[in-house]
């Protein structure tokens, strides 16, 4: 069984029975079979089914922000954003999945011509965390499905009821019945079925957005079962404040870009490499947004800050923050776990971090800021690469020259000047290193689950 929890007030939200091996090889025989008719279904008529999709998205984005909400305590704004902006990836899909997958042709020699063309695999496994539990679903599912694939989802437990949430709203767009299909799994029987799953004859790839301890264990069993992967998975980004930036101006974004969403996402801004000469005034200016930060209720308007998702998550947070402190860092605001129902932690910020320390080495998930000072820009590099991670990133400077220099040396999947890191339908999302490969979103997204074939005539 299956007990959803609302982080804000540790109450029970609902209960759900897991399924059996014998319940996930029906949902999997099912999804094949409509996924073998879907692959004949045109692009214009995908479109048309991806279109009604969004639409019903945003005609109940309040209800699904809601359950969100309640389910990992998302402040209720943020949550009507995102079940938006799913909405938009669908459209972006439909609209464009045509051109992306478009054959191509090539002259080769002898008056020969060759064709390319861009057919689905199957049905495709996706794996999927609870922080993000609308968007980093349809990021992988709107395109998998409009390249004509089917999808098999297996939600975190914690958001179920959104999980199940998402498959009702593919029924009522009018996708076939199982075209789009969850799994509640028992967390005992999470290894066993789904390594039953990737080896399943039925399943063609997998897609997992999530830790890298997680990531290395799906990667291996499809590695074994030999499947295709796309690894999105943990970050520590670093924001690199250079000394001609607009102080003010970063402090805004990097404040703002490290509290969304409880600071629990694999892109949020976890390291503010800061150069000498404007560390104490970025300091300062941070500590003032910081504290300036409300934390509460998420359905209260006013509130910046909702609870973490799990008491054991924050309970991981608060070991890092006092490792890093009983190692020398300074702790300028917050560090301890309030007096109150719910699993809040309140907005924090470290200063005086360096190497050896938890929060210099660790991904930090959570609303706690973190400022290493560097001496110039090839040591704002150095630490910014001193991470098994690499993600996003960003370069704060007035010029964009030098800004564009730094970033080129970044180990990342992307950089941003002046701006914080964000997801965005139109261009290609992913990382190196520990956090993962392939990419997401843009024609690339949508080219990694498909048969690249070639004929010669």
């Amino acid at each position: 069984m299956i007990i959803t929890v609302n982080p804000s007030t540790e109450e029970s939200i609902a209960e759900y029975p897991t399924m059996t091996f014998g319940e996930i090889e029906e949902i999997l025989q099912a999804s094949h079979r409509d996924a073998l008719s879907w692959r004949k279904v045109s692009l214009q008529e995908r479109s048309v089914l991806m279109k009604r999709l969004a639409e019903l998205m945003r005609q109940q984005k309040e209800r699904h922000a809601a359950l969100i909400s309640r389910e990992m305590g998302k402040p209720f704004a943020q949550a009507v954003a995102e079940v938006v902006k799913s909405a938009w990836v669908c459209d972006f899909y439909a609209d464009n999945a045509e051109l992306f997958l478009k054959q191509e042709e090539i002259d080769l020699d002898g008056g020969v011509r060759g064709l390319i063309k861009f057919e689905p695999i199957g049905l495709v496994l996706g794996i999927m965390p609870w922080n993000f539990p609308f968007w980093q679903v349809f990021r992988f599912a709107a395109p998998a499905i409009m390249a004509g694939n089917g999808i098999i989802v297996k939600h975190a437990p914690s958001v179920t009821g959104s999980a199940i949430a998402i498959e009702e709203l593919f029924r009522e767009a009018g996708f076939p019945e199982h075209l789009y299909r969850t799994v509640h799994i028992a967390l005992e029987d999470v290894d066993r079925l789904t390594g039953f799953m990737i080896d399943h004859p039925a399943i063609q790839g997998v897609s997992v957005t999530g830790s890298t301890a997680a990531g290395r264990a799906v990667a291996a069993k499809a590695g074994r079962a030999i499947k295709r992967s796309v690894l999105e998975l943990g970050g520590s980004d670093p924001y690199i404040v250079l000394d001609d930036a607009d102080i003010p101006q970063a402090v805004a974004i990097c404040a703002a870009a490290r509290l969304l969403n409880c600071g629990q996402s694999c892109i949020s801004a976890k390291r503010f490499i800061v150069q000498s000469s404007v560390i104490r005034e970025f300091e300062r200016l941070l500590l003032e947004r910081m504290e300036a930060s409300v934390m509460g209720d998420p359905f209260d308007a006013t509130v910046d800050v909702g609870p973490m998702a799990r008491r054991d998550l924050r309970d991981q947070l608060h070991g890092q923050v006092a490792g890093s402190v009983s190692q020398g860092a300074r702790l300028l605001s917050g560090g301890e776990i309030p007096e109150r129902k719910g699993f809040f932690y309140p907005p924090t910020l470290l200063s005086g971090v360096h190497k050896g320390m938890p929060a210099y080495d660790e991904e930090t998930f959570g609303p706690v800021a973190v400022i290493i000072e560097a001496k110039d820009d090839d040591d704002a590099i150095r630490i910014a690469n001193d991470t098994p991670y690499g993600l996003g990133s960003a370069v704060f400077s007035s010029t964009i020259e030098r800004a564009l220099a730094v970033a080129d040396q970044l180990e990342v999947g992307s950089c941003f000047i002046n701006g914080s890191v964000k997801s965005d339908p139109r261009m290609p999302f992913g990382g190196v290193k520990e956090s993962g490969y392939g990419r997401e979103l843009s024609r690339y997204g949508i080219c990694e689950f498909v048969n690249i074939k070639s004929f010669s005539l």
